[in-house]
């Protein structure tokens, strides 16, 4: 990462200002380029789902925003602050680990292989947040946890281990933990693609809700273009680490204008 910036804004501001902006974001590794110049930006409230071929640079983008991947060129913005520089004067440097740790709390991830904790409980799962990093009593953080197992269908597992829940159940329960910490941007990847086709829709209905209820700006990638197609605002389809093309699921899927898009549906559905 280039150790100072000059022509990017300090924050970005004004009631239209995106909640998520890549700007000009490029990452390789070694002689493989990932992002080429990425230009992206993700309104508040939005769903965007990035679909693509393996290696286009999709769940990069996701890390990027975790931070557990830092990028070559560029600048990430999160709710009108850069992410992955800070200010300094009149120029951003690269951020250090207490501004990343400041921003990263603003972002909660579900991932494919759900990553909660097998020794404790799903209650438990989603107190320790809370309780340790925002500093909530437990019963705060207690009240908040039911409130959100409530909503995604598992009180009545509040008290299990994860090895006696379903991989639906478990992927429901790290969604309310993600959700226990009150991000104002929610990452999904790939988040279905793990389970049974039969337990995919709870995981599913949740998200609907989310999109629905909840004032939540979120990115998602998946290879499962129904889905996809179902809940989200507007499609990216990546291609070389650029957008390929984008829109709204019905003009991208039922009238791709580009021939890489066409192609990659295509497969996709003669797979199906």
């Amino acid at each position: 990462m280039k150790q100072e910036l000059t022509g990017y804004p300090l924050t970005l501001d004004g009631p239209d200002r995106p909640m998520i902006r890549f700007a000009d974001v490029s990452k390789s590794y070694g002689d493989l380029q990932v992002l080429d110049r990425l230009n992206l930006d993700v309104a508040e409230g939005e769903m965007v789902t990035i679909i693509g071929p393996s290696g286009s640079g999709k769940t990069t983008v996701l890390r990027m925003l975790m931070t557990l991947e830092t990028i070559d060129e560029g600048v990430i913005y999160v709710d009108g602050n850069p992410l992955t520089h800070m200010p300094k004067g009149d120029l951003l440097v690269p951020a250090d680990r207490r501004h990343l740790r400041r921003e990263r709390a603003n972002i909660g991830m579900c991932f494919q292989h759900f990553n909660l904790f097998p020794h404790m409980t799903a209650l438990e799962n989603c107190t320790e947040g809370p309780i340790h990093v925002l500093g909530l009593s437990r019963d705060a953080a207690r009240e908040r946890a039911e409130e959100l197992l409530e909503m995604v269908g598992l009180i009545d597992k509040r008290d299990e281990y994860p090895a006696r829940l379903s991989g639906g159940q478990k992927q429901r329960v790290a969604i309310a933990r993600a959700l226990a910490m009150r991000p104002k941007v929610m990452l999904f990847d790939e988040v279905t693609s793990a389970l049974d086709p039969e337990v995919t829709g709870e995981v599913t209905e949740v998200i609907r809700k989310l999109v629905g209820k909840h004032n939540l700006t979120m990115l998602m990638v998946t290879h499962q273009m129904g889905f996809a197609r179902d809940i989200s605002d507007r499609i990216c389809f990546f291609h070389n680490g650029r957008i390929e093309e984008q829109g709204p699921p019905s003009e991208l899927f039922g009238n791709p204008q580009s021939e890489r898009t066409q192609q990659f549906l295509s497969a996709v559905n003669e797979a199906i």
